[in-house]
């Protein structure tokens, strides 16, 4: 292999970091539960939630998933338009961003699940 392939090989593991199923339950629960996150959280938490996504459809891809099962292609197609908004600027509309970002990563993770991607989070 030539050298400029290993390096960008290289830096791609050290960038890589492991699906954590625990992180993803407690950020999903954080904005679809019945307290609202406050200001100060919401930006920290749509760029969890985003991380989340492109994870699992980085998942649903690399598997086969998202070809060879319509449910998951749309709910990739939803994360995908869902991370190209920005964060609205208005508290109660930033909030429910959020949620409709939760209710995405909620159901793909579960669609993962269902199709034999990933395992069940505890």
């Amino acid at each position: 292999m030539e050298p400029e392939v290993l390096q960008d090989m290289l830096a791609r593991i050290r960038r890589w970091q492991p699906f954590d199923g625990d992180a993803l339950l407690e950020d999903v629960g954080a904005v679809l539960d019945d307290c609202i996150p406050t200001e100060q959280h919401v930006d920290e938490l749509a760029q969890r939630l985003r991380g989340h996504l492109v994870r699992l459809v980085d998942i649903a891809v690399a598997t086969g998933a998202e070809q060879r099962d319509t449910a998951t292609a749309g709910l990739v197609e939803r994360a995908h338009a869902v991370c190209r908004e920005a964060v609205p600027c208005d508290r109660w509309k930033a909030v429910g961003y959020l949620r409709r970002m939760g209710w995405t990563v909620q159901e793909l993770h579960e669609r993962l699940v269902v199709t034999d991607c990933l395992r069940e989070a505890a």
